[in-house]
């Protein structure tokens, strides 16, 4: 399945939509959302992003006046007064209008606000209260989401080098309309894929150096003890990770630890036989290395010598490693009834 299968790519906005100086625009996405972009060198970002794929709202209702070197754009819900400069806590603002009764709350560049916060990347060794990132939300009615560093896309899904293109920000100034606020957001980056009703259920997962009969002995006890598990998960030990120092380290891996697993689709059919999917932890970075069991056909299909022993990081921005990957690596594990993968790491990237 591709990306375009999932997600429809639509980078520019509607016609109309953008007012421009040399260095400087503001898109009316809708008369709650701007996206607003500088870039000293005029160079802006007209494709698609990893975060921001759909630009293509119905065009709002606004108007635009220029006097005494200052901008103003107003829709039903707010007005922007912009002086064309670098953006400025003092040079660019927007009014959210009648959000609040008697008096209206104004965004500054550069202003958070008391944000509702959205998530964390992991919770890797969390003990208590984590950091949580800014989200979309705000008890004073706006909120930014900065896309200036993000690396860009093409029509297909496929990652591009980055292009430095200066500020780039989506101002959500949606007020205490938070379903709003959300519902454009989905457009602005795509839907949510519907999370499959198993996904959903209990799942089981621990770091630990299973065998194949520990590991069904523990899936025996739940049952007895009526506890309904959905998703079986087999971390990092599922492969081999005591290798030679010199392919580096063991995190990554696609060669089943036969010692731990000697025979891994007769476990998978045992687990798929109880009603529940097998996911596999992965920490792709390091891709395929010359131990792999698998290395010599994705190297003929990289094009690579199978004798040199050549390794072949993952590449994500590459369409030709991503297309070898799948047909090799993925294929071979969903035949022996691997369900979905349990991505662990960044990947490395060459774009």
């Amino acid at each position: 399945m591709s990306f375009t299968d999932i997600w429809t790519i639509n980078p520019m906005p509607a016609e109309g939509a953008v007012i421009r100086g040399d260095s400087w625009r503001v898109t009316v996405l809708t008369d709650r959302l701007l996206r607003l972009e500088y870039a000293p060198e005029g160079r802006f970002c007209d494709t698609a992003t990893q975060t921001v794929i759909d630009r293509a709202f119905p065009l709002p209702v606004f108007t635009q006046a220029e006097k005494d070197g200052w901008l103003t754009v107003e829709t039903e819900a707010i007005r922007l007064r912009y002086d064309g400069r670098p953006f400025s806590p003092e040079g660019l603002s927007v009014t959210l209008k009648g959000q609040y009764g008697a008096y209206a709350s104004v965004w500054h560049y550069g202003d958070n606000g008391r944000n509702l916060k959205g998530t964390a990347r992991t919770l890797d060794e969390a003990d208590g209260d984590i950091p949580l990132g800014d989200g979309l939300l705000s008890l004073e009615g706006y909120a930014v989401l900065d896309d200036s560093h993000t690396m860009r896309m093409d029509g297909e899904g496929n990652l591009l080098p980055a292009v430095e293109h200066g500020t780039d920000l989506y101002l959500f100034a949606y007020g205490r309309d938070f379903k709003g606020a959300l519902r454009d957001f989905y457009h602005l980056t795509g839907p949510t894929p519907v999370l499959p009703r198993y996904a959903l259920g209990n799942w089981w997962s621990r770091f630990y150096p299973y065998t194949e009969q520990t590991y069904m002995a523990l899936m025996e006890r739940f049952q007895a003890e009526g506890v309904p598990l959905s998703v079986a998960v087999l971390d990092m030990n599922w492969h081999v990770t005591d290798i030679d120092p010199k392919y580096g380290p063991g995190w990554t891996g696609y060669t089943w630890n036969r010692d731990m697993f000697p025979d891994p689709p007769r476990l998978l059919r045992w687990l798929h036989d109880r009603g529940m999917k097998v996911t596999l932890n992965d920490h792709p970075a390091d891709g395929l290395r010359a131990f792999e069991d698998l290395y010599a056909p994705m190297a003929r299909a990289m094009g690579v010598d199978p004798d040199s022993g050549a390794p072949m990081p993952f590449d994500a921005g590459s369409p030709e490693y991503r297309a070898a990957f799948e047909k090799v690596v993925l294929d071979d594990f969903e035949r022996q009834g691997v369900d979905f993968w349990w991505i662990r790491a960044s990947t490395r990237c060459s774009c």
